[in-house]
Formats: structure tokens, C-alpha cells, sequence
């Protein structure tokens, strides 16, 4: 980031235009600054100042600003490769869309907003300074980028351990850095200087010392290196996650050596933003990649391959791994069989694919995984091979390797089977879940994906597996867990998610406070409440923090109705609605507080005011049908009923309701006939089974009642 000026703005601002979705943009320059002509929040062509460029490479976007204190960055970027790689131009962020002012997309609303989206990787020691009451930021930073601070923390220790075992310098100079004297490579110190100078931490905060006295010993049997040491901590890893990780920010103030989930929230490995296998698929940053990776599991940091003072790799090509990896073994036809010096014999071609985003940005894969086209074939993930033979099919893609190595690769993750059977509610998708979670060979976060998708609510067996990982070590197992525990009764949640209130980690603590938000307090110990006070200040805190954004004022709104508070939580679902107009989720959580206090006809209100700006939304016809449910009105509740099926055909759960609300107004056949259709797409859904056979035994045909009913028994017994 930084000031816009002459020398640090790439783009053309010489009268240049680009025109999308039918608005001709401008950029210029008028009295040494920097303007576009652009559509603005209300459609109508602006003048709008340049404050701020962002980036460099491939690309670079520019920030503008306005008068509450918002950084808006355009979507309207400059292409800033060289122009024989198709650069040197203006491009659109979301070429494929067509995002006009009344859009969430359009660049003046919160999804392009800077304080929140971008700010805190990109700037050092950001405090975003937002305030709820006038709905303005004054968000500030100790330097506009990123600086040595970003990672190492304070400096001021740092510096005065330099000056303390500086030698004195001439007459006249003050010390430290700032003389330009020279100084003696070999300076006579005195003890206490000495002491200094040897001090293990050189007055940093913390030690990013994961690599200091570390050797990586290769073994001439399998060309792989072994680490002399385990590595004991994650702090360098963390480090690089507060922005290499796709997570949401809790709280201010994370430096070096602090537990990264303490400032943060992580996302798992569901979907869309990975693949079910874990590839990226969505902007995920790599730390939930490299989780996965063997090269994790046995010890490598990410500054084995990455320098973060040059912010350049090691070593260039497949020289980088060959420092752990032999090439004899690897780096050879044998083994990649492709053309040596080739682009298919590079390593980072197979075990490193890279995903485009932001039109022209490639970002490669993490996981560092073996190529799978054989899953390919069987779920539907992208594979390495098919990413350049794109004439030919995964099956092609698994024959051939299955030729070379003379059996199916095996790789180091074995999770794809169970996440793509949850995706599709397969039969045995529990019991694959469970085997993941409980595999303690498999990477913790994917162990607490399988958690977090397990159905807590559907057996005994699913709920001990569950608690018994509430007390697993690692944070991210525990902090999956839990979030499988939002559909259970609340006397289960009070049991198990209790405890980890006073977990040692911020984030275990506010999911437990979160979930347990609807317990009266006096089923409550004495302790526990305490206990739960606590938490429930820190997760108060986080969605204060983020008050800015809609789904943290909704969150709020949803705590303190949990919590016996429906002014409360009605005032701050309001304000999610006025500060995002297209935030879907806090119009039917509204409506659903209105029904909860016997007000539909204001839930309606509600939901048709949502309807105005998103009228495409199946969840919102779904919610306004089930309204006209409550209100008696069943013409028109069919009619949303059905919209919302038809919006969203793929939903079980809105063809179920739809199917029920039929029979129940007297169209046995239709309802039948519907979610029958409903049931090829999902042949494990448990209401729909259900209901199939009660719907057919009503009807008097009970061969056909039977079987929907085994079927469901089935299901029930084999969890």
C-alpha cells in the first residue's frame, strides 16, 4: 500500500476508459492528483480522487475515499504485467458478472470495503477504529505497509539492544543506528555489552527460531530428508498465517509468539473454498493448504522455501526441492516422465497447481500433494494432469499414471472419500467422518473438518465421538467439535461445550459462549456461570469489534434473543439490515425473532423489504412461506414455497417443507410426486424418507410405506 503519486501509481491515468456493464469509466489526472470517473453508489458518474494504491504484482487496485472514513477499493484494476504477457490495461475484477451500483459486488459496498477486508494484512499495527454510533472509521497505522514490526512485533527492545553493544563513536555522534561512523567489525566490548550482544532474543519479542541449528539429513534409500530435530512450535507458522490464512480477524493486537486463534477464526476445509480432497478452490491463502501437507506433518516451516526478508523463494525451480529431496531420485524422467527442463517436469507443476484469482493472479496449491486423477474420476477434483492435458479425461489421466508406478498413487491425504460423501448425505457419510476424526495419523485440521461436519443430533455414537475430541489437544480439533454441537438439544450442549469455556484459547471460548447462549443461567453452577460471563464478553467484544460488518451486528442480534433480550437482539438485526442491505441472513432471523414473539405480520414486512433488493433469494421466499404458514394464508404460502424450489432446486430442506405444506392442504399426489424427485438428487435424507412413508400409509398403501421406512431404518441404524 501506499500514498498515490507519481511514482508509486502504475496505471494509465492519461484520459485512459474502460467501459463494463454499460458505464464508460475515466481515468485522469487533474492538479498533480489522480481521478476516475466511475458509477457511484447511487449509478451516477463521479469524480473520484485516488487516495492509495494497492499492489504491485500482477496487479494493482486503488483505493478511494470517503467522507465516514471508508476506503473503497475499485474493481477496476490495472493489469500490471508487461505487455507481451497482456498487460498494461484495464481490467474488470468480475469480468464474467455484470455488477451495476445496486449490486453487493459494486466496489462502494462492503464486500470491497479496505478497513475490514484488507487493512489488517496490509498495513502494520492496524487499529481499525470503528464507530458504531455515527457508523465512521478513523482507522490508523504505525506504517501504511507492511514492515519488520508486521512479524517480529514492537521494536523499540530491538533497538535499544543495537545501541546497547554499539561501540561509542566519534566525537560529536550520537549513537545507534543514526551515525554514520564507521564501526570496527570487531569491537572491544566490555561485559555488560557483551552480554547484550549474545542475548538470545537481540531485545525482539519473540524468537522466530523454528530453523536455528536445524539440519535436514537426506536418506540415500528414499531421497527424502528427515529433520534432526521435531519442530516444537508453530510460532512461525502462525506468524505467516494472520495473513497467509483465510480466517476472520476476533480481536486487535496479534504479535509474534501469541496464539495465532486467539486473534483469529479459521476457516476449515468445507466447501466451497476447498475441493472435498482439500485443493484450494476458493481465495484461502495457504495455511489451511499446508496444514494438510506432509511437508507439515515432518517438521518444514515456511521458511525452509520462503525468505521473508526478500519475500523471494531460496532456491529458483527444482533446485528448491532438491535441498530435501534428491534429484537422482526425483528430478528425472523415471520419476516425472516428462522432457527434462520441461514445464510438466517442474515439481510445482504436479505437487503445486496453481489457481488463478482475481482475473490474472496465479496462486499455487500448499497441500504440496501428490497428483490424484484416480479421486478426479470419482468426485470430480481438479488434478495436476488434467490441468494441461485438458483434451483428455481423468480417467486417461489415472490409467496413465497407474502405468508408470504400476499401482493407483496413494498420497498423504485420505480425507476425500468422507468430506465427498457428507457433501452428498451418502449413507455412510457419518461413519467416514468419525474414522477421520478419530485418525490421529490424519492433519488436525482435517480432522476437525470431519467434526465440524459430522450431524451431532443424529446418534449417541455420533455424540460420544464428538466429546470425546472436545478434549483433544490441538485447538483446531477442539474448535471443530464444537461447532458440530449447534444442532443438539441444550441440555447436551450444557454437558459438553460447558468446559471449554475456560478453554486456553479465545476462539474455543467464544464458540463454546456462542452455542451455549440459549442455556437459562440458572442451570448454571455457580462456577460455570462465571465461567460463561467471561466468554460471553469476549465473543460480545469480537462481534463489537466487527461492527462494521452486518453479519457481526447479526450474530449480536441472534446472542442476546438466545439470551432473553429481544430489544437487543431486534435493534442489532436492524442494524445489520441498515448497514447491508443484501445480507439475507439477518432479514430471516429477524422475522424469525418477530414469530418467536408472535409478530408475523412484521416478519412479513420484513422479508418482502429483503425481497425488494434480492428478489432472487430462495431463502427469503422459503422464510415468507412459512410465515403465510403461521398466518394461515396457505395460497400464497404454496406460492413461496414452491419459488423457493424452484430458485433453489438442489435444497432438500425447501422441497421437504414444500412436500409437507402440499399434503397438508390436501395434494397427497403432489406432495408424493415431489418429494420423490427430491429424494433421486438425495437418497439419504431422513425427513424426506420419513415423510415418504407416512405420506404413503396415510394413502393406504403400505408396500410402498415399508419401503421408505427400511430404507430410513436403515439409515438410522447404520449411524
Amino acid at each position: 500500500m501506499a500514498v498515490a503519486n507519481e511514482q508509486s501509481v502504475l496505471g494509465n491515468f492519461n484520459g485512459a476508459k474502460f467501459t463494463y456493464a454499460g458505464t464508460t469509466s475515466r481515468f485522469f489526472k487533474r492538479d498533480g492528483k489522480f481521478f476516475v470517473r466511475t458509477d457511484g453508489p447511487d449509478g451516477k458518474l463521479a469524480d473520484y480522487e485516488i487516495q492509495y494504491t494497492f499492489g504491485v504484482d500482477p496487479l494493482q487496485q486503488y483505493l478511494i475515499a470517503f467522507p465516514d472514513g471508508r476506503l473503497q477499493a475499485s474493481s477496476i484494476a490495472w493489469d500490471a504485467r508487461p505487455k507481451q504477457a497482456g498487460g498494461q490495461r484495464w481490467f474488470h475484477l468480475y469480468p464474467n458478472e455484470h455488477v451495476t451500483h445496486d449490486d453487493e459486488l459494486h466496489w462502494t459496498r462492503p464486500s470491497q470495503n479496505w478497513n475490514f477486508m484488507c487493512a489488517d494484512c496490509h498495513s502494520t499495527n492496524l487499529r481499525k477504529n470503528y464507530d458504531p454510533t455515527t457508523n465512521t472509521f478513523k482507522t490508523s497505522w504505525s506504517e501504511i505497509s507492511v514492515s519488520c514490526e508486521a512479524c517480529h512485533g514492537p521494536g523499540s527492545n530491538h533497538v535499544a539492544w543495537a545501541k546497547s553493544i554499539s561501540p561509542p563513536l566519534a566525537k560529536g555522534g550520537e549513537g545507534g543506528f543514526k551515525s554514520q561512523t564507521k564501526i570496527p567489525l570487531n569491537p572491544p566490548f566490555t561485559k555488560g555489552e557483551e552480554a547484550n550482544r549474545t542475548r538470545a532474543d537481540n531485545g525482539l519479542t519473540v524468537n522466530l527460531d523454528e530453523r536455528r541449528g536445524i539440519t535436514w539429513t537426506q536418506n540415500a534409500a528414499t531421497g527424502n530428508s528427515m529433520r534432526s530435530r521435531p519442530r516444537a512450535s508453530e510460532r512461525e507458522i502462525e506468524v505467516c498465517a494472520q495473513c497467509h490464512s483465510r480466517r476472520g480477524q476476533i480481536a486487535e493486537g496479534y504479535e509474534a509468539g501469541r496464539p495465532l486463534l486467539d486473534y483469529y477464526r479459521p476457516a476449515l476445509l468445507t466447501g466451497p473454498l476447498y475441493y472435498v480432497d482439500g485443493q484450494q478452490r476458493g481465495e484461502v491463502y495457504n495455511w489451511g493448504s499446508f496444514l494438510q501437507s506432509k511437508m507439515h506433518a515432518n517438521g518444514v516451516t515456511c521458511s525452509d522455501c520462503h525468505n521473508p526478508h526478500s519475500g523471494k523463494l531460496r532456491a529458483e525451480g527444482n533446485a528448491l526441492c532438491a535441498t530435501c529431496h534428491s534429484p537422482s531420485k526425483y528430478d528425472t524422467a523415471a520419476h516425472h516422465h516428462h522432457q527434462p527442463q520441461s514445464a510438466g517436469a517442474a515439481c510445482v507443476a504436479c505437487h503445486m497447481p496453481a489457481t488463478t484469482y482475481m482475473v490474472i493472479d496465479p496462486r499455487r496449491d500448499h497441500s504440496l500433494r501428490v497428483p490424484r486423477p484416480d479421486l478426479s474420476a470419482k468426485f470430480g477434483t481438479p488434478n495436476a494432469c488434467n490441468g494441461c492435458h485438458t483434451n483428455r479425461d481423468a480417467r486417461w489421466a489415472a490409467s496413465q499414471v497407474n502405468k508408470w508406478y504400476g499401482h493407483d498413487p496413494q498420497g498423504y491425504q485420505h480425507f476425500a472419500a468422507a468430506f465427498f460423501a457428507a457433501a452428498n448425505d451418502n449413507f455412510d457419510a457419518q461413519e467416514q467422518l468419525r474414522a477421520i476424526a478419530g485418525d490421529q495419523t490424519q492433519p488436525a485440521i482435517a480432522r476437525a473438518t470431519a467434526l465440524a461436519e459430522m450431524s451431532a443430533a443424529t446418534s449417541r455414537t455420533a455424540l460420544d465421538a464428538i466429546a470425546e475430541k472436545l478434549r483433544d489437544a490441538n485447538t483446531l480439533v477442539r474448535f471443530g467439535a464444537l461447532q458440530s454441537l449447534a444442532q443438539v438439544p441444550l441440555n447436551d450442549r450444557l454437558s459438553l461445550a460447558t468446559p471449554l469455556l475456560s478453554d486456553p484459547v479465545r476462539v474455543v471460548r467464544m464458540e463454546a459462549a456462542s452455542l451455549l447462549a440459549g442455556v437459562p443461567t440458572g442451570q448454571f453452577s455457580a462456577e460455570q456461570r462465571a465461567a460463561f460471563e467471561r466468554a460471553s464478553a469476549e465473543y460480545v467484544d469480537s462481534q463489537r469489534y466487527n461492527a462494521d460488518r452486518a453479519e457481526a451486528r447479526a450474530n449480536l442480534g441472534i446472542f442476546y434473543a438466545s439470551r432473553g433480550d429481544p430489544v437487543k437482539g431486534e435493534d442489532e438485526l436492524k442494524a445489520a439490515i441498515r448497514l447491508d442491505l443484501f445480507f439475507i441472513p439477518a432479514y430471516v432471523n429477524l422475522a424469525d425473532l418477530y414469530r418467536a414473539r408472535g409478530r408475523d405480520a412484521e416478519g412479513e414486512s420484513v422479508l418482502r423489504d429483503g425481497l425488494k433488493v434480492a428478489p432472487k433469494s430462495g431463502v427469503l421466499h422459503h422464510a415468507l412461506g412459512l410465515v403465510f404458514v403461521r398466518l394461515k394464508r396457505m395460497d400464497q404460502a404454496l406460492g413461496e414455497l414452491e419459488r423457493a424450489t424452484a430458485i433453489e432446486p438442489g435444497n432438500a430442506r425447501f422441497a421437504y417443507v414444500y412436500g409437507v405444506a402440499l399434503h397438508s392442504t390436501g395434494k397427497p399426489g403432489a406432495a408424493i410426486d415431489k418429494l420423490e424427485k427430491t429424494l433421486l438428487a438425495h437418497p439419504n435424507d431422513r425427513d424426506i424418507l420419513q415423510a415418504l412413508a407416512s405420506f404413503y400409509e396415510a394413502r393406504g398403501d403400505s408396500a410402498a410405506a415399508k419401503k421408505y421406512a427400511e430404507r430410513y431404518q436403515k439409515l438410522v441404524n447404520g449411524m
